[in-house]
């Protein structure tokens, strides 16, 4: 991985503290993994004061650390 600037699915998917593979979860596993991840990823952007942005009835959204949401 040395200089290889282009992140693969593979790589996010093997790198971290992961007991087990995604691919190898079962649909409950798998649920619980996914909200756990939005979670971390939502702590990770507001601690850098950061919004986390995602689509919402078809626009983007900003969702900021102190609650303000705005379309975009």
């Amino acid at each position: 991985m040395k200089g290889n600037t282009d992140i693969s699915d593979e790589m996010l998917v093997k790198r971290g503290k992961m007991e087990k593979s995604p691919l190898q979860m079962n649909p409950g596993e798998f649920r619980k993994w996914q909200k756990d991840m939005t979670i971390g990823i939502r702590d990770y952007l507001f601690s850098i004061g950061q919004p986390l942005i995602y689509k919402k009835e078809g626009r983007f959204v900003a969702e900021y650390a102190n609650g303000y949401i705005k379309f975009l």
